[in-house]
């Protein structure tokens, strides 16, 4: 493209590399710098919703959607809802039933506008293969960025510069939010924190566990504790148990009373009383419980962040921010990928469009265009997700009235959509 500018991504995530796959597509330049040394396509966590105007819209503009079909499983949105005595509190089957697929194992013509699920490792899979070799820097850890010289500083490596824009797809720690100084940049201790586990083949090491979860997700509530387990593609069910915490620094065994990193220490606290109560033990129905010793993997403590409710920075020529490094938020709206891809596509219909048109001053009125769109809908979701977190993990009450209460805040939300 004759006025394409030269465009630097910092990070190769599911923004970042959904964003120069758009950009790369008008022809327009562009470089992600990664600071992981290769592409890792490591389990990453749990599945991922993908909503029809979003995240799928998003992945069908970039030319990805037979592959994101190849891993898709669009029985996978089955739902489940319980109490810690495994009480349905609310169920939702499969969208799709095995006959409407074909033989490929694709949905059948016109049933394709689903919500389909994805494994997030899979999801960067395709992102990132996607990409030209080329295109992305690994190894490029950024280390400071100056948003007055456009210079980036890496942990290895030469200064960059001379970029007509940065885009900080760099994740809830993000350099490049840093860099340019918002106010509250620096992300909120939410106060919830979780430990992740896994149960490889667990149709064959679990098979109760599997059959329960029905190809997808279930959920149990125990005031102010939430297990969820889930269906992922490579034959896994990934466990989160999710808990209020009093501080960051809760993994200490000095805090939560157990070794949060060694596979056995966290099954004996999870699921065994003992004389000095503790919150991360409930007295979960015995498949819960069955499940939680069936894990065969490290345990993965992790402390939740997020950036306020509403947050939003002086518009600076130069440098934007999409993702997680926007807008993060933690995960009990299911709604954080869905934002990441929308941003990457506004950005790039409105970096594209300023390239084509050309005139002074075209591309930072792009990038300005794209914030003021961005920011409601990311502080709308916030909101959503800040209300549901309270929801779960403040709330006191049955599962039952919990669960009303969650489920009122989204009807609420939703009716305003």
């Amino acid at each position: 493209m004759a006025n394409s500018p030269k465009i630097a991504i910092i990070g190769a995530g599911p923004a970042g590399c959904m964003l120069a796959r758009l950009l790369h597509l008008a022809n327009i330049s562009v470089t992600v710098f990664e600071g992981e040394a290769s592409p890792n396509y490591r389990s990453q966590g749990g599945t991922l919703d993908l909503h029809t105007t979003t995240g799928l819209a998003a992945v069908k503009e970039a030319g990805l959607f037979d592959q994101f079909l190849s891993k898709a499983r669009y029985d996978g949105d089955s739902m489940q809802f319980t109490d810690k005595n495994l009480k349905v509190l609310f169920e939702r089957a499969a969208s799709l039933a095995p006959s409407d697929f074909d033989a490929s194992g694709k949905p059948r013509s016109g049933l394709t506008e689903q919500r389909p699920e994805i494994d997030r490792a899979d999801l960067r899979r395709i992102l990132t293969e996607a990409l030209p070799s080329s295109i992305i820097c690994w190894n490029r850890h950024l280390t400071g960025f100056d948003p007055e010289t456009g210079t980036l500083t890496f942990l290895s490596g030469a200064p960059e510069s001379g970029f007509d824009l940065v885009v900080g797809a760099d994740g809830a720690w993000s350099k490049t939010r840093a860099g340019f100084r918002p106010a509250n940049a620096k992300p909120d201790f939410s106060g919830i924190g979780l430990i992740q586990l896994s149960i490889p083949s667990a149709a064959t090491t679990a098979p109760a566990v599997h059959a329960a979860v029905r190809g997808g997700n279930l959920f149990a509530t125990d005031n102010g504790c939430r297990i969820a387990l889930q269906q992922l593609g490579d034959g896994s069910i990934w466990i989160s148990l999710a808990l209020a915490v009093p501080s960051e620094d809760w993994a200490n065994p000095d805090q939560c009373g157990f070794d949060v990193h060694s596979l056995s220490s966290v099954q004996t606290a999870l699921t065994s009383p003992s004389s000095t109560p503790s919150p991360w033990f409930r007295p979960w129905h015995p498949l819960l419980t069955s499940a939680l010793l069936a894990a065969a993997t490290d345990p993965v403590p992790r402390t939740l962040y997020q950036l306020p409710v509403g947050f939003r920075w002086p518009h600076t020529q130069g440098v934007t921010l999409i993702g997680d490094a926007a807008h993060l938020m933690t995960p009990f709206a299911g709604e954080g990928v869905n934002l990441a891809l929308m941003d990457a596509l506004v950005l790039a219909r409105r970096i594209v469009q300023a390239a084509r048109e050309g005139g002074e001053g075209g591309l930072d009125r792009a990038v300005a265009g794209y914030e003021e769109e961005m920011w409601p809908r990311a502080e709308s979701f916030a909101r959503l997700t800040d209300g549901s977190a309270k929801v779960w993990f403040g709330e006191t009450g049955t599962a039952e009235e919990v669960f009303a209460k969650w489920m009122a805040l989204r009807v609420k939300f939703h009716s305003k959509s």
